[in-house]
């Protein structure tokens, strides 16, 4: 859901990589840890642990030949991945959750697989129940097991999808994220948030949020009731200010109208966050200009939301071309005037 944050760039949303096709209409089976067989649940956590240790030591070559074909064919998100997490994720794996997805009656590729897993009452999830929907998957057997991973810098949250094959559970999917962002964790980061929104503070109230989603949800296509009731506070939360789909103006001091696209926050390199605050630019090519738009750009949130001065370190500004090319700027919230 809150994909435009900076944390849950680091997911891999590689996840059963198939083509469009039409719904398949067979309803699909998933079972908790306790409704899992010893045998299946023994097989399914040594081949999470085993595919984590790869990861965390790096071994992209044993991880991507464990791989499911559709995913080891595009495998290079993945590999990012694991390259940017080494050295900093650890390798001492404790099992959280496992869960069993059966879609194995499907007479096809399903464009939208829905598993409803423990026991729902009259208002849909209860504490022990979860749900997740998937698209374009193939008929098969899957495992989905939710993990901590410490020993290393800091501590890890990954959730890795394996699906059966050949008597193997093959890697089909895998989610890293730190449990901790600038050395708070999730909580904290809500708790800031309320913090902030009871102070009318909402924009920092928001990215605070954004960022406690980012480290707590396992994954995008999963649902749960503590998921679900902070996914509603959130939204509730959402200030007019943050660009969604079209941009919002932001008015400079000298006249110039700029257009924003997004505004996210991201760790720095001192234990606190910066705002990233991306905007439209016709060209980039002109590395003085941009910087003198970017600085003004920098100047005019600081102005406008004087509020951020309080939860961020600085301000990042892109300028960002239809094209894709960017030109960023940071300056610290001291040099801000």
């Amino acid at each position: 859901m809150y994909r435009d944050s900076y944390w849950a760039r680091f997911a891999v949303s590689v996840f059963f990589l198939c083509l469009l096709s039409s719904p398949a209409s067979v309803a699909q089976e998933c079972g908790q840890a306790s409704e899992i067989d010893p045998a299946t649940r023994a097989a399914i956590d040594n081949a999470a642990g085993l595919y984590i240790q790869y990861a965390a030591h790096g071994d992209v070559q044993s991880l991507r030949q464990a791989a499911i074909p559709v995913l080891a064919a595009e495998f290079g998100g993945v590999q990012q991945t694991v390259t940017h997490d080494k050295g900093v994720m650890g390798d001492q794996v404790t099992i959280r959750r496992d869960y069993f997805l059966d879609a194995s009656k499907a007479g096809g590729r399903m464009e939208h697989a829905e598993f409803f897993c423990g026991v729902y009452g009259s208002n849909g999830h209860t504490p022990s129940s979860a749900s997740f929907a998937i698209p374009n998957l193939e008929p098969g057997q899957y495992a989905l097991v939710l993990t901590n991973v410490s020993g290393g810098k800091v501590p890890y949250m990954v959730t890795v999808v394996l699906q059966k094959l050949q008597n193997q559970w093959k890697l089909a999917g895998y989610y890293p994220k730190p449990s901790e962002v600038s050395g708070h964790d999730a909580t904290w980061y809500v708790r800031q948030a309320r913090t902030f929104e009871r102070a009318g503070e909402r924009l920092n109230a928001w990215f605070y949020y954004v960022m406690g989603w980012d480290i707590y949800a396992p994954v995008d296509f999963m649902s749960s009731l503590q998921l679900d009731k902070l996914s509603n506070e959130i939204q509730e939360a959402r200030p007019p200010e943050v660009p969604t789909g079209d941009p919002v103006p932001l008015v400079a001091a000298n006249g110039r109208t700029y257009n924003l696209t997004q505004m996210f926050a991201v760790p720095d390199d001192h234990g606190q966050l910066s705002l990233v605050v991306k905007y439209q630019a016709a060209d980039v090519s002109n590395s003085m200009q941009a910087l003198q738009d970017n600085m003004t750009v920098i100047k005019a949130v600081a102005a406008k939301y004087p509020e951020v001065r309080k939860a961020f370190s600085g301000i990042v500004a892109r300028a960002t071309t239809a094209g894709g090319q960017d030109y960023g700027t940071l300056l610290v919230m001291k040099d801000i005037s």
